[in-house]
């Protein structure tokens, strides 16, 4: 069985999501330094606008687009299913992180937001999707059951 990623079979632009990825790491970064939740909270809802198709409303979003077109950076269009399920992990992270600190757990609090840009890294400087060994080795150990 060859490695996979799961196929929504749309196409989406990975320069973009990689900015994106950018700023969330930085966001991730700000709360460390300073601990102001309404930093996590924000990038939890600039996270569901976009994973719900709300884009145009999503301020990551238009800044990434903005720093495409104003630096001349290339398209690279990609199938939108590992990008999403990137995301969907991300919110989790970020989410956990939140939750975490308002119980004032600082040292989940640390590791978590540690694993988050642990995982987050190597999609922005490599295009290495840890999301997708992660939902290929679920599909190898739960594989799906035919009917």
């Amino acid at each position: 069985m060859a490695q996979q990623c799961p196929l929504l079979f749309r196409k989406v632009d990975a320069t973009v999501i990689r900015i994106n990825t950018l700023f969330v790491m930085s966001g991730v970064v700000a709360f460390l330094m300073t601990q102001y939740l309404v930093i996590l909270l924000v990038l939890i809802v600039d996270f569901v606008l976009r994973l719900y198709g709300y884009k145009k409303l999503s301020p990551i979003e238009n800044l990434s687009l903005l720093i495409q077109e104003k630096f001349s950076l290339p398209s690279k269009m990609e199938d939108a299913g590992a990008k999403r399920l990137a995301a969907l992990f991300g919110v989790g992270f970020i989410a956990a992180i939140g939750v975490f600190s308002w119980f004032g757990l600082s040292v989940a609090v640390n590791i978590t937001a540690a694993v988050y840009l642990l995982c987050a890294a190597p999609d922005l400087l490599f295009n290495f999707c840890i999301a997708c060994k992660i939902y290929y080795l679920a599909k190898k150990i739960y594989p799906k059951k035919d009917a």
